[in-house]
């Protein structure tokens, strides 16, 4: 029996070696969203930890896949049947190399744009239909290879305004479950 609620997926790497790398920016947002539904994350059998709670009015699960970037895509593919939630009912929060650093955007499917931890999720779920926040983390200064730069942590001007992002785009999360895409995309645009 489907219902009304939503399962969050922030997207990054399990170990405090990546805890502050730009592709943990996923990890960021949905730690917000479960410090504001009053909630804990625990270990799940999905090989994510979750966390579930009422954002927004409404229930939500949270999820962090333990499983590296590359092979996110089946804690969420198990989650998803767990849940019988539609593809619909997903929102991945995931960092973006063409956002400008701090920018947050919103959108309902499309492709993965070289991004390992989005290419595994649409190959799971057998869908490129879910929603995703994308957390501008901008691109690779130089010529500097795009997957080191990810794998990098926030440098140390950025690292100041990663709290404040974090928590636009946790409200951003917020507004397309409470108001629907069209409506947050016009708030965070």
């Amino acid at each position: 029996m489907a219902d009304d609620r939503w399962l969050i997926v922030g997207l990054g790497n399990p170990g405090p070696e990546y805890a502050g790398n730009r592709h943990n920016a996923g990890f960021l947002v949905v730690d917000v969203l479960a410090e504001r539904a009053a909630t804990r994350f625990k270990r799940d059998r999905s090989r994510a930890q979750l966390a579930t709670g009422r954002l927004a009015g409404t229930s939500v699960i949270l999820a962090k896949p333990m499983t590296y970037m590359n092979v996110s895509g089946r804690p969420v593919a198990s989650l998803r049947a767990f849940y019988k939630l539609p593809s619909d009912r997903i929102v991945v929060v995931h960092d973006e190399l063409d956002i400008p650093f701090g920018d947050v955007r919103l959108k309902l499917g499309g492709g993965d744009n070289g991004h390992n931890g989005l290419r595994s999720i649409t190959a799971a779920l057998g869908s490129r239909d879910y929603f995703r926040v994308r957390v501008g983390i901008g691109r690779p200064p130089g010529r500097m290879d795009p997957a080191d730069f990810v794998l990098r942590n926030f440098a140390t001007a950025e690292r100041a305004a990663v709290p404040e992002i974090a928590g636009r785009a946790a409200d951003a999360a917020e507004a397309l479950m409470q108001r629907g895409l069209a409506a947050a995309q016009n708030e965070f645009h």
